[in-house]
């Protein structure tokens, strides 16, 4: 198939590629506003235990991320695609149907895994039928309305758990998921045609992991990444319980989540104008400094001030943490890519795999550091930043040391 004789319009195709990007984000952000409630049910003993359902689905996305791009080169787009978001929705269902924190947890995982296979393949998807300018049109459309969904997904979860309780967001998530299966069968044929399929390989895939891991920029992005990434998991798992327990703003928290998520997707606009003039390991490296100096006076401001004055401090915190991912990652992958055009796939798949993975794990202890404060939160991001930034001057002393 391609881009003439596809049987829908360029704005439905936009609208389904924007759906399924934005499984991962109605995934994670939906779940926070039930955190309260599923810990009270589920972990009454140790509330901090509810946080591990954000990191165990980042964790099983990771897994899933190494594998379905080879896979769906090998058997096709949409059945790889129609397999992840059917384990996905059973998975949602064994997450609606649970009585103990060990099932969810273990359903979110694997939930991750599928949630995997519309977030690769429909970016191969759009690269079977468009490129160029085009595909980065059709991306660019379809981030902006993927944008909104980070910003919504948390007043979503909230309006659920309002009407019916924190397991009525498993059946959101098998809906969503459903609609968009039905979608993707009946609407969109096979992209990739039988003859342009490549077997999967194993062997390709560890030779293509040395092959990265042996180039020091290649591996300073990947950790650099990784790093990053685990900071703002760790985010994510603790901004509910703050606002909740640390504020006092439970009811707000949906509102505020949204502000800020919508402010801070403007980063990726700011950045685009920027990178052609200034570089990309250069907005990499000033961004992770000011995120350790903001870092810092977060630390400090949660050890002398009042309560209100480390509230507005940690919503400008928050705000900063979001939109300096949009200033960091997309940069990293561009400097990761560089070397790597002739394994681009597999690159792409191993370094959302390894970033994605060890910042789960990075993060996973960080939330549970939890302790009624925002002060463990912000010492361990505030470490990680400072490492990573000093991954980046190691870097470009390698690029003077070559050139």
């Amino acid at each position: 198939m391609t881009k003439d004789n596809l049987p829908m319009s360029q704005v439905e195709f936009i609208a389904l590629c924007a759906m399924m990007f934005a499984t991962i984000a109605f995934s994670i952000d939906a779940m926070l506003p039930a955190l309260p409630s599923i810990a009270a049910e589920l972990s009454p003993g140790n509330l901090n235990q509810a946080t591990l359902i954000i990191t165990s689905f980042v964790m099983g996305m990771g897994i899933g991320t190494l594998f379905t791009g080879p896979l769906s080169d090998r058997f096709g787009r949409k059945v790889v695609l129609i397999s992840g978001a059917m384990i996905y929705s059973l998975c949602a269902f064994i997450g609606w149907y649970s009585e103990t924190l060990e099932w969810v947890l273990g359903a979110r995982l694997v939930m991750g895994i599928g949630a995997a296979g519309p977030r690769i393949v429909t970016l191969a998807i759009v690269r079977d039928l468009f490129e160029g300018r085009e595909m980065a049109r059709i991306m660019s459309f379809s981030m902006m309305i993927f944008t909104l969904v980070p910003a919504v997904a948390p007043l979503i979860g909230q309006f659920i758990i309002d009407f019916s309780s924190w397991r009525g967001i498993f059946v959101a998530f098998m809906v969503f998921s459903m609609i968009s299966v039905l979608w993707i069968g009946i609407r969109l044929p096979e992209p990739l045609a039988v003859e342009n399929r490549r077997p999967f390989k194993f062997r390709k895939l560890w030779d293509g992991m040395r092959e990265m891991w042996g180039i020091p920029a290649v591996r300073t992005s990947m950790m650099v990444q990784s790093l990053i990434f685990a900071g703002l998991f760790g985010l994510i798992s603790s901004v509910q319980p703050i606002y909740d327990q640390t504020y006092g703003r439970a009811e707000e928290f949906p509102y505020w989540f949204a502000g800020i998520a919508l402010i801070s997707g403007s980063a990726s606009f700011l950045n685009a104008r920027l990178v052609m003039r200034l570089g990309m390991r250069y907005l990499v490296t000033t961004a992770l400094c000011a995120q350790v100096f903001i870092g810092i006076a977060m630390v400090a401001c949660t050890m002398i001030s009042d309560t209100d004055t480390q509230f507005y401090a940690f919503a400008f915190w928050q705000l900063s943490g979001f939109f300096f991912v949009g200033m960091t990652i997309g940069n990293l992958n561009a400097l990761a890519m560089e070397p790597l055009g002739h394994m681009a796939g597999t690159a792409a798949s191993v370094m959302g795999a390894v970033s994605t993975i060890a910042g789960g794990i990075i993060a996973t202890p960080i939330a549970l550091m939890f302790d009624g404060t925002a002060l463990p939160l912000a010492l361990s991001m505030t470490l990680l930043f400072t490492i990573a930034f000093g991954l980046m001057l190691q870097m470009r002393r390698q690029e003077q040391a070559l050139a």
